[in-house]
């Protein structure tokens, strides 16, 4: 069986593909799943105020375009200086406008800049990603959730950035643990894994499985 995956960047399917590895289904994404059937995909509008309401937004959109198995996730970015605890102000903090709001949507190498930037300004920043999920099985199977055990630890920001990037996910490559303030792309697999919370995710899809009596 397969299960759509409502996005078109190549890195974070491979992501949730390695997370629900011993999930018995298929992860495939937009332009796989496009090309199969011969369409091309209208673009969903992320009109949403919150993670939740986009990753909504966007299954719903996909599913109706694709009639079968397909989630859509959506994160938020929000920010804290790391040394006195205090979130930074309001006009600097991402939410789901991680690339910038309104027309202006920053590249991978502008992202960069303009994290470094912050880190000049204030020093180590704090990081968290606050992520949504939605999962429509067909009319009457669908569920969504934002709980916490789907968001990724707390990280720190630097103003050096590590050698190593990967296409579509520009901010790895500044950020550090922060525990042992070593970069993301130093540690383990398994600890970065436990930085983005996979197990989030595999619940999420076995908890849904077992509501809905699937496979």
């Amino acid at each position: 069986m397969q299960i759509i995956y409502g996005t078109g960047n190549d890195a974070k399917i491979t992501y949730m593909q390695r997370a629900l590895r011993d999930i018995p289904c298929e992860i495939i994404g937009l332009k796989d799943a496009a090309n199969a059937r011969g369409i091309v995909i209208p673009e969903v509008k992320e009109a949403g105020r919150t993670p939740l309401e986009n990753a909504r937004l966007k299954a719903e959109g996909y599913f109706q375009i694709f009639k079968c198995p397909v989630f859509s996730c959506d994160s938020g970015l929000y920010l804290w200086n790391h040394a006195s605890g205090d979130m930074l102000p309001e006009s600097l903090q991402p939410g789901i406008h991680v690339r910038g709001g309104g027309e202006v949507r920053l590249s991978d190498e502008e992202l960069i800049q303009h994290y470094t930037a912050l880190v000049k300004e204030y020093g180590l920043v704090r990081g968290r990603y606050k992520n949504a999920i939605c999962l429509i099985w067909d009319e009457q199977c669908r569920e969504e959730s934002m709980e916490e055990d789907l968001w990724g630890e707390s990280f720190l920001f630097t103003g050096v950035p590590h050698k190593k990037r990967v296409s579509g996910f520009p901010l790895d490559s500044i950020s550090l643990d922060i525990e042992t303030h070593s970069y993301f792309y130093d540690l383990e697999d398994s600890a970065q894994d436990d930085i983005v919370s996979e197990d989030g995710f595999v619940r999420f899809f076995r908890n849904f499985m077992e509501k809905y009596q699937i496979l």
